[in-house]
């Protein structure tokens, strides 16, 4: 699918990467401000994985997501307020406010779930991709990780079993280039993560993590082939994260330079060059003021909504 072979499809892809980056400001402005607490984590910048990931999926797959993953929650058609609702700790979040920001799942939309352990998420995802097939079933699951993960136990365990039982998985890699501080040039020894696959006999490919375009033919190709059971791929997308790995990183690690440089490339900023011609001035307006209006009123929503409680946390633990 070309994202901007026309208005109403370019229209939702860029309307989408706003939403995103509104909710993402909305949330770091609150932090701020003291009326979120806990902790968080920033994936502005990062806004074409999720996008151009989802757009290749169908009504019933699933995706498994990440301790940052605001986007991948709001691509697979989370409800803003009740997102809103989760971090704000209140009852009406998709987890009654237990939750918070690391850990937002919407089974409703095929969401597995946000997930606070690094590559946590590739062996639910795994888990999944084996009951589909038990089931005779033709959904896929995308599992989302960060760079960091590729290193993780979990990471290999969860891919060794897709790709031996030929799991209709497709593994995303949204390679930012920090494991908190760590670089990815450090941790590796490999120019591109994608060569990995190579060891677990599937395919890999690495593409510009900053064009949803590109981020969505690589993940459509790995689709197609986990849907006809040909088992899992390995797309890695390489972009970057603006903000610092959590609220509480102070940046040491890299230079403003190095920041400037990926916020020149900003992924939504191209794309709105690329569909300029299509929507026109007034069209991309109206795509940054309505993702600003949705997350003002999420926050409204989900301010005047009611306090999660202490009282009734062990209701989610102990079955009846």
């Amino acid at each position: 699918m070309d994202l901007a072979g026309n208005a109403a499809t370019a229209r939702e892809t860029l309307l989408t990467m706003w939403t995103i980056r509104r909710f993402e400001e909305a949330v770091d402005d609150l932090f701020a401000r003291g009326l979120m607490h806990g902790t968080m984590h920033l994936s502005i910048g990062q806004e074409a994985v999720p996008v151009g990931a989802c757009a290749a999926l169908a009504d019933g797959d699933y995706i498994t997501s990440t301790h940052r993953g605001h986007g991948h929650c709001i691509a697979k058609g989370a409800r803003l307020d009740e997102m809103m609702a989760e971090l704000l700790a209140k009852e009406t979040g998709y987890c009654r406010g237990r939750g918070g920001s690391m850990h937002i799942a919407d089974v409703a939309t095929g969401n597995l779930g946000a997930n606070g352990i690094v590559a946590g998420g590739v062996p639910i995802a795994a888990g999944a991709g084996l009951a589909v097939k038990m089931r005779g079933g033709s959904h896929v699951v995308v599992s989302f990780f960060g760079d960091g993960a590729v290193n993780e136990g979990a990471w290999h365990e969860g891919v060794n079993l897709a790709a031996i039982w030929d799991l209709p998985v497709v593994f995303v890699c949204e390679n930012n280039h920090y494991g908190m501080s760590m670089s990815v040039n450090r941790a590796f020894r490999i120019k591109e993560l994608s060569e990995r696959a190579a060891g677990y006999g599937i395919p890999g490919v690495t593409v510009d993590g900053n064009d949803p375009q590109a981020v969505h033919d690589a993940v459509e190709v790995a689709v197609a082939r986990a849907r006809a059971g040909e088992g899992p791929s390995f797309v890695e997308a390489q972009t970057y994260r603006w903000k610092g790995h959590s609220k509480s990183d102070k940046n040491l690690y890299r230079t403003r330079e190095e920041i400037q440089e990926w916020r020149d490339r900003d992924p939504i900023t191209r794309f709105e060059a690329r569909v300029a011609a299509i929507l026109g001035e007034e069209g991309i307006r109206s795509c940054r003021d309505e993702a600003r209006d949705r997350v003002r009123a999420a926050i409204r929503v989900a301010d005047a909504a009611p306090d999660a409680s202490a009282d009734s946390l062990t209701e989610a633990v102990y079955a009846r």
